[in-house]
């Protein structure tokens, strides 16, 4: 090879050599801008502390939170016991027909408000037409026997009668009195209703209220001695809280303790009962006592058969925190709740716990009022604020 041809190659070598050369020194420069934006914009995403985690506006992390604002309630006594609500029998009214019939006409509808003597059925009944026509023979009977005693007993001053004859005519008076007062009382057992002018038998309400069931329909038959009452007539405003509480729990309870009452259909809100009647009997299989509560429904929310939570009230001036058991964080013998400060900022904060129930628990210290307390989540959030460690 000549002098010319050693030249290129050289040259050639030297230049392959810069290529490679400048090539590696452009990726370790991109290498170290791309780990130093990605570090910043993780930073920019969350900034951790001891206790605190900081979340930007968009952090993807805060998607998968529920945070609520903390209520209080009463002090319990003891944790939620399964209830359900069922009708005030004292202000309550299940309405049979005292007589046997055909329905030809109904008068109200279920959910309507009915008054005392309003009509609920009428009924084309020959029993009650029946009654009433032996009810006034009857008594034109009796009054014919009174007189027919009376003229005798004049009869008798004057000696114009035998006094066999007297004692018969007391006796079929007496007997008049009798068969009139059994008419009387037969067609007082139908007073629940009147007859119209076509001769038809009206059923009454008895009392007033809210017609909350209606088990008949025009053209079908009813009887005295049907198994379920043809309407359920009730106070809406009135009803009873039926609670099987344990056998353990029973030494805690007693007449007059007021209770709160939790359904599903309304989360969060309270509904105040109070103890009425403790059982004297305990079920031998399950080791429960029932015990009954009065519960005032002004507003008409609770509906009877609504299944409910009821939990004994220790004392209705303090209040504590509750916190669902989600939001719990527990290390050791302590627990933990993140609290949002300020948006995006979430604290761990150490609470102490009272009463500890299956879903709720209540605090005792540590949380307020107004707190605003992660519900769901918290986990991910303990885990994210362990890995800075």
């Amino acid at each position: 090879m000549n002098m010319h041809s050693r030249k290129w190659v050289l040259s050639g070598v030297l230049l392959a050599l810069a290529t490679v050369l400048a090539a590696a020194v452009w990726m370790h420069r991109a290498a170290a801008v791309s780990e130093n934006s990605t570090s910043t914009a993780s930073q920019e995403e969350v900034e951790r502390s001891t206790d605190t985690l900081r979340y930007s506006k968009n952090a993807p992390q805060l998607d998968f939170l529920q945070i609520s604002k903390l209520r209080v309630y009463p002090e319990p006594l003891t944790g939620a016991f399964n209830a359900q609500l069922t009708y005030d029998d004292n202000f309550t009214a299940r309405v049979y027909s005292p007589i046997a019939g055909r329905v030809v006409h109904i008068r109200t509808e279920m959910g309507r408000h009915v008054r005392a003597g309003d009509p609920l059925i009428v009924l084309n009944a020959p029993d009650y037409a029946q009654a009433v026509a032996d009810n006034t023979k009857a008594e034109a009977e009796r009054t014919l026997k009174r007189q027919t005693y009376a003229r005798d007993l004049e009869l008798l001053k004057v000696q114009g009668i035998a006094r066999k004859d007297v004692e018969a005519a007391k006796a079929d008076m007496l007997q008049a009195n009798a068969e009139a007062l059994r008419a009387r009382a037969r067609l007082r057992n139908l007073t629940a209703g009147t007859m119209n002018s076509k001769g038809e038998y009206v059923l009454r309400a008895p009392i007033a209220g809210i017609v909350s069931e209606r088990a008949v329909s025009a053209g079908s038959e009813v009887r005295p001695d049907a198994a379920n009452p043809l309407f359920v007539i009730t106070d809406p405003k009135r009803l009873w809280l039926q609670i099987d509480l344990p056998e353990s729990q029973l030494g805690k309870t007693r007449i007059g303790q007021p209770v709160s009452i939790e359904v599903d259909a309304y989360p969060g809100e309270v509904f105040p009962g109070k103890v009425t009647v403790i059982g004297e009997e305990m079920d031998p299989v399950t080791r429960r006592v029932n015990v009954r509560c009065e519960v005032m429904n002004q507003d008409e929310k609770l509906r009877p058969g609504m299944f409910a939570r009821a939990t004994p009230v220790a004392n209705e001036s303090i209040r504590l925190p509750r916190v669902p058991n989600t939001a719990l964080i527990t290390q050791g013998l302590y627990s933990y709740v993140f609290v949002e400060n300020s948006p995006g900022v979430l604290q761990r904060r150490r609470v102490e716990l009272g009463i500890q129930g299956s879903e709720y628990s209540y605090v005792t210290a540590g949380l307020h009022a107004g707190d605003q307390v992660v519900t769901s989540g918290a986990l991910l959030l303990d885990s994210e604020l362990s890995d800075s460690r």
